[in-house]
């Protein structure tokens, strides 16, 4: 069971309205849904307050969250977009009905409902102001509490506010850019790690801070995206690369184009120039890099060689392993 909750709050009654959250949970919850391919991937229950036509109260939402936690399965997702607060006794979550910010939803219960669920993986991410004091105990050791499987992923450090640009927040705008594949690895999975390394490199050093606190023993995939080479052709790298430092040697006869120049050069051959053109997705996907050659072309038609990256290296031992 995969399955999430996605909030977006607009409408505050005894606030300043927002503008963003709603449309930001909406972009969410349709990256959510389904994987690149459209394949099924979250049972989403998405619930927004637009206008006072539809307002979240706080029981409507720490409820909802209660119930997401509940039971167990593969993953639970929370998602909030809206208003923030934070003091001595801790961060909250505004809801529509919220007055003064502490009669919120308490992050501490959120963190309760979390760390006592019986799904395996429970991610959190918040795009509210002061979201990165979740799992923070308040006290001057600052103390945080995760417990086995849960991962945070916040817009802003306990001191900072989330900022919206373009009526969208910065935050969940570079969250729906990795989800669309920003953040994919070579197989497509866009994981909660890679979804905030991606944000992090995207957001100036003294500006708004994404938090990322994790305890886990691995990953899981937040979404499955068309990967930048074909699993076959990304397997075939320990077969052409079977040891580590392994130079693979080059020919005139790999590459299938001619110089302009005439010179004495052998036809190429095509089981070469199929291999060839492997290695050239190689090259592109920072895989492979010609030796002694400024380009895989001079290095086919030089007789030089190509020779695997640092990161072409974690992918062979990865096929070599099966773990890919």
């Amino acid at each position: 069971m995969r399955k999430s909750l996605v909030v977006g709050i607009n409408y505050y009654q005894h606030s300043t309205d927002l503008h963003g959250c709603v449309d930001d949970a909406q972009s969410i919850s349709e990256r959510l849904e389904r994987n690149g391919d459209r394949s099924r991937n979250f049972d989403v229950k998405k619930i927004t307050s637009t206008s006072s036509s539809c307002p979240i109260t706080r029981d409507d939402l720490r409820s909802s969250v209660e119930e997401l936690f509940s039971g167990d399965g593969e993953v639970a997702m929370f998602y909030f977009a809206g208003h923030g607060h934070i003091e001595a006794t801790g961060g909250y979550l505004c809801a529509s009905d919220s007055r003064n910010g502490n009669d919120g939803v308490a992050l501490s219960d959120i963190m309760t409902f979390a760390n006592q669920s019986g799904f395996r993986n429970k991610i959190i991410v918040l795009d509210s102001c002061h979201s990165g004091i979740a799992a923070t105990r308040p006290s001057p050791s600052a103390m945080s509490e995760l417990q086995d499987g849960v991962t945070i992923l916040t817009a802003s450090t306990a001191e900072q506010y989330a900022n919206e640009q373009n009526g969208s927040g910065v935050f969940t705008t570079l969250f729906v850019d990795a989800l669309d594949g920003g953040a994919a690895n070579l197989v497509g999975d866009v994981t909660p790690g890679s979804v905030y390394a991606h944000i992090d490199q995207s957001l100036w050093s003294w500006a708004q801070r994404p938090v990322f606190k994790t305890n886990v023993q691995s990953f899981i995939s937040l979404r499955k995206v068309t990967p930048p080479i074909s699993l076959s052709d990304l397997q075939r790298i320990a077969e052409l690369f079977p040891t580590p430092g392994f130079v693979f040697q080059l020919d005139p006869e790999f590459e299938p184009e001619r110089p302009t120049a005439t010179e004495d050069l052998p036809a190429p051959v095509k089981h070469k120039t199929e291999v060839f053109a492997v290695l050239q997705k190689y090259n592109r996907l920072n895989l492979v890099v010609p030796v002694d050659a400024p380009h895989m072309y001079h290095a086919a038609i030089n007789s030089k060689a190509a020779r695997l990256t640092s990161l072409g290296e974690h992918y062979r031992r990865l096929v070599s392993d099966k773990l890919i």
